[in-house]
């Protein structure tokens, strides 16, 4: 288990961190998100120990880990560079944390062969980082991570340089890889789609500070403010002026079509974006765009209108906070 108590790290201008309070369960999978510069990297990196915070605590298992060297805390780090080895084959750079611990030369091979077997990579051992694939490099790196059996796996955008298909490939391996282990998982990322479907709970972070912790579904279906709600969503949530309304795109359809007991603005479409399964349909009303589910063949110019039921509407305040909760 992970605490923190008013941890803060200041680093004079933009970044950093201030007065996070957080706890985090033994064995979950917790997703910290944000936009870049919000205190993500920071966060993690003084969990880790490479970073001291400014004041606060970190408990780790309820001992005071703040002035811990990392060696100390149990945790493993997996990097968006992979931080691989060039000059070492992929046996040794997943081998070389325990290496560093002096762990007998049988029992490291040993460990390296059922690591590198669990992750579907033990025909690489003799590889050279050089002659991998991005998805087989994120392998070893998770592989030399977990080599040492930590308590705490500790992940800064580890999937940020892969293509989508191999990204929502790689989400599933590490779900199953978290179920495996039972170890705690601290996932960093700026994407959302990331955060929604591997995380257990979500951490938001703006300026430092944490604006809603949750369950993905609760943050996605209740954002406490504009900024939560529109950093999760994609297409992302309309924005209307009047009173600061927020819908979902999936709650809006758009065509010339009538529905009862329905919101409704006129507009011309201004976007078709067919998507396979569904079409996604912006409109220009004249004061803002909206965003909606509708017809391919809608062309650029018509006139429609963007529908809604009024009960799914999220209603902010002047100051982008919730209204109805």
């Amino acid at each position: 288990m992970i605490e923190l108590q008013r941890l803060t790290r200041a680093f004079g201008g933009r970044g950093g961190v201030r007065d996070i309070d957080l706890g985090i369960e033994d064995g979950e999978l917790i997703a910290i998100v944000g936009p870049s510069g919000c205190g993500k990297s920071t966060l993690l990196s003084l969990i880790a120990g490479l970073d001291a915070p400014d004041s606060g605590v970190i408990r780790i298992d309820g001992r005071d880990a703040t002035a811990l060297e990392p060696k100390e805390r149990g945790v493993a780090l997996v990097f968006q560079s992979y931080a691989l080895y060039p000059h070492l084959d992929v046996s040794r750079n997943i081998g070389f944390p325990l290496e560093i611990a002096r762990v007998p030369k049988a029992e490291i091979a040993e460990r390296v062969r059922q690591t590198a077997e669990r992750l579907a990579i033990g025909h690489l051992l003799d590889r050279r980082p050089k002659q991998l694939s991005g998805g087989e490099r994120q392998r070893v790196a998770l592989a030399r991570a977990i080599v040492r059996r930590p308590r705490i796996c500790l992940f800064d955008e580890p999937l940020s340089n892969l293509d989508p298909a191999l990204r929502a490939q790689m989400r599933v391996e590490i779900r199953a890889l978290h179920r495996e282990l039972g170890a705690t998982f601290v996932w960093v990322t700026h994407d959302q789609a990331e955060a929604m479907t591997l995380a257990e709970r979500v951490v938001v972070l703006r300026e430092g500070r944490v604006r809603q912790l949750g369950p993905p579904r609760e943050i996605y279906a209740h954002p406490v403010d504009t900024f939560v709600a529109s950093f999760f969503g994609a297409p992302t949530i309309n924005l209307l002026e009047d009173q600061t309304i927020g819908v979902r795109p999936e709650n809006v359809t758009v065509g010339s079509g009538g529905l009862d007991r329905v919101e409704a603005h006129e507009g011309r479409v201004v976007l078709v974006e067919p998507l396979g399964a569904e079409t996604w349909i912006t409109i220009d009303t004249g004061k803002e765009r909206i965003t909606g589910r509708g017809d391919p063949d809608l062309a650029i110019g018509e006139r429609v209108f963007a529908r809604w039921d009024p009960a799914t509407s999220l209603r902010f305040r002047s100051d982008g906070t919730r209204s109805d909760l």
